[in-house]
């Protein structure tokens, strides 16, 4: 493939370290996550394009980290937070427009009777412990292992090798269960009983959705008395517009949302059952909680930005779409693989509005330098793809397009699993931050 420039994306990269640790604000961004001569500085997107600071341009499936589902810059909802701002952004007291966001938020979510808006998916499930622990008055949390991030908190950043800082006692309280292994949710109440004060997951990831473990789930945590609690920062909004829990027909204590809910603006929210999150209210006669109370919890331009989110799902088949363009991916990139006899090696997985794919070695082994490898040779197509995220914008020319630029990076992969990696691999392979990032290739 014909090498891009990356002459002012390498320059920026030796300044903005010496300024920001880490050299980004999240770490999936961070150039310890991406090709270490290929770290495209992104200046500006519009629908599924992005471009760098070097001119390039790109197709992105990492959508903002899942949080773009209708695509960048898309007008209504930029329209509608733009409008809202010249109405003023935070007041002293609630705006109309937060009881018109709940509203709107408790419509396409029929199984929740309240609702708390923040800012990031971290502030609502952290809220969601800490209303659990006080609700049940018990301390300890159980977390889904095969689900790889929950909170930058030290709850659960003490599960994770990143846990410097973190008091062991703090860790000590936190537990974990595996996916679609009812036996060993069982064994956590049985080891530590009346002690798990909420048990938290996704109901969907990369595995497929198994109704009996879930129920069984739910089923345990009312039994024992335990606050069961799903996390839909990236189901929500892309499994349905109400969730996962929507979609299958099941109804958590609470749940917490975020991501694609604003389609890139900063927005989460805490929803949940009338009798744990008034906990957090004023009308009680039980202890209070202090549950969630940000100075900008609530901006006004962000609520409008979602309340516009929200009317454009009601009114365009926005996951239909991108099922569909999902499929078509999927179906690609695996003709694709089969062509190039790399079923061994790569494989595409997970629901179609949000794909993943894995990369395997000659020994066929989970592998770090091939996933580096296949990366930079996606970069330099003119895809940015840390895994297949879609949006709202991806049509069938941007899919077909991507197809024809794996298929290009395929046969460079073929070539390296005959020749070596090492004699493709320009830099470093990366590796990864959390011990879990790389779950899905220890399960395939």
């Amino acid at each position: 493939m014909q090498h891009k420039n990356f002459e002012k994306s390498l320059e920026l990269k030796k300044k903005i370290h010496q300024l920001i640790p880490g050299g980004c604000h999240t770490y999936a961004k961070g150039d310890d996550q991406f090709p270490e001569f290929h770290p495209p500085y992104l200046t500006k997107g519009e629908g599924c394009r992005v471009w760098d600071v070097d001119g390039n341009e790109y197709i992105e499936y990492g959508m903002g980290l899942r949080a773009v589902a209708l695509g960048h810059a898309y007008p209504a909802v930029i329209t509608a937070a733009c409008q809202q701002m010249w109405k003023g952004i935070n007041f002293a007291r609630p705006a109309t427009i937060e009881l018109e966001a709940a509203e709107a938020f408790l419509k396409v979510v029929p199984g929740a009777d309240m609702v708390k808006f923040s800012k990031n998916g971290s502030d609502v499930t952290t809220a969601a412990l800490k209303l659990s622990r006080a609700y049940t008055g018990r301390d300890m949390v159980a977390i889904c292992a095969d689900h790889p991030f929950f909170s930058v908190d030290d709850w659960f950043i003490g599960t994770t090798t990143v846990n410097a800082g973190i008091p062991q006692s703090v860790r000590d309280l936190t537990v974990s269960f595996q996916y679609n292994n009812l036996a060993s949710v069982k064994s956590l109440f049985d080891q530590y009983p009346g002690q798990l004060a909420c048990l938290i997951m996704e109901v969907e990831k990369n595995d497929p959705f198994d109704p009996q473990f879930l129920h069984g789930v739910q089923q345990l945590c009312k039994d024992n008395g335990t606050v069961f609690i799903i996390d839909e920062m990236i189901t929500g909004f892309r499994w349905h517009i109400g969730g996962a829990q929507t979609l299958y027909n099941i109804v958590p204590d609470l749940s917490t949302f975020g991501k694609a809910m604003g389609n890139g603006f900063a927005i989460s929210a805490l929803a949940g059952k009338r009798e744990i999150m008034e906990l957090g209210g004023l009308y009680h006669d039980q202890e209070r909680v202090f549950l969630l109370s940000t100075t900008h919890g609530a901006e006004n331009h962000a609520l409008a930005a979602f309340i516009a989110v929200v009317k454009e799902y009601q009114e365009k088949d926005v996951i239909g779409h991108m099922q569909v363009q999902g499929e078509r991916l999927r179906q690609g990139l695996n003709q694709s693989i089969a062509e190039h006899g790399l079923q061994d090696y790569v494989g595409v997985h997970g629901f179609p509005v949000c794909l993943v794919f894995s990369t395997r070695d000659e020994q066929r082994r989970p592998s770090q330098p091939f996933r580096t490898l296949l990366l930079q040779e996606l970069i330099k197509g003119g895809v940015i793809a840390p895994n297949l995220v879609l949006s709202y914008a991806h049509k069938e020319k941007d899919i077909d397009q991507t197809v024809g630029i794996f298929h290009k990076a395929l046969a460079i992969y073929r070539k390296a699993i005959d020749e070596g990696v090492e004699n493709y691999l320009e830099g470093e392979a990366v590796q990864p931050v959390y011990r879990k990032w790389n779950q899905l290739e220890k399960n395939h």
